[in-house]
């Protein structure tokens, strides 16, 4: 994708299947979106799990619609070229379709360009409504965050029969309500293959293997900013924690050392004005 332009839904629809795989990331504030859409990513996601990197919840659950608008508001004066969605957040959809329809515009009023639904064919008509809206949505099956902790906990899905056929059911379920994508999350790799082929939509996988138009990670979990949950699909490129431990252990020796702050870092008063000043005080 030419990264200086746009990135349009229209675009991420071509990379069904294409030469060149999706990139995905997660970015919650101005600085790291900026880092983001500079280096190229085409689509920002400004995920709930912000609620955990950032503000320290547990999980996604507490996560409210405030916080979502405040996350996607930093983001999109971040952004210029990639494709922003947002999650929305537990029980900002759930209870109806019109419940849906209104917080899905709060966040797109907010600078997003489209929403990311949990679930699969329980939500069609949410999903739906919101596309009939003009709203683009990213659906989201296999492990599902927001609800999959009340139940099972974080475990792989697709591993049965049984398993299997309800995520590739849900997956085509989405495609008929009209989504222009569908992460799927910790879902085996043969089953993740099996949803491609069986969906025309672009499908994003999180810790789902390599059978798929593209992936994404947590900004905070590539970078080694967040050490509470080091899943096993998540790939280090960095271990910014231990360097940002290193710079403030550095810093903390140079202000009780007295090397900091050095004459280089020192504003003076021009050598005329404060003779002057000594001077007016002298007199007082």
């Amino acid at each position: 994708m030419n990264p200086l332009k746009k990135i349009t839904i229209h675009d991420i629809l071509q990379k069904k299947n294409g030469n060149e795989r999706l990139t995905v990331l997660t970015a919650y504030d101005y600085p790291m979106a900026f880092l983001c859409d500079n280096a190229g990513i085409d689509i920002i996601l400004v995920g709930d799990s912000g609620g955990m990197v950032v503000l320290g919840y547990p999980s996604t659950i507490p996560v409210r619609m405030d916080e979502m608008l405040l996350f996607v508001g930093a983001v999109s004066r971040g952004t210029k070229h990639s494709l922003i969605t947002a999650d929305m957040p537990f029980g900002s959809y759930q209870s109806s379709v019109e419940m849906a329809v209104d917080n899905a515009i709060k966040l797109i009023k907010a600078g997003s360009d489209a929403v990311k639904l949990e679930g699969g064919s329980e939500i069609f008509n949410k999903v739906k409504a919101l596309v009939d809206s003009g709203i683009p949505v990213m659906g989201h099956v296999g492990l599902k965050p927001q609800t999959s902790v009340l139940w099972n906990g974080y475990r792989t899905q697709g591993s049965t029969v049984t398993s299997a056929r309800k995520i590739i059911s849900d997956a085509k379920s989405l495609e008929r309500a009209g989504v222009f994508s569908i992460v799927l999350e910790m879902v085996t790799e043969e089953v993740t293959e099996l949803v491609s082929r069986s969906v025309e939509v672009p499908i994003i996988g999180i810790g789902s293997g390599t059978k798929c138009d593209g992936q994404v990670l947590v900004l905070h979990d590539i970078l080694g900013l967040y050490r509470q949950l080091q899943p096993r699909f998540v790939k280090r490129y960095l271990d910014l924690a231990e360097q940002i431990h290193v710079a403030l252990s550095n810093y903390i020796h140079d202000v009780r050392s007295g090397a900091f702050p050095s004459q280089e870092n020192t504003f003076h008063m021009p050598p005329e004005e404060y003779s002057k000043l000594k001077e007016t005080i002298e007199k007082e």
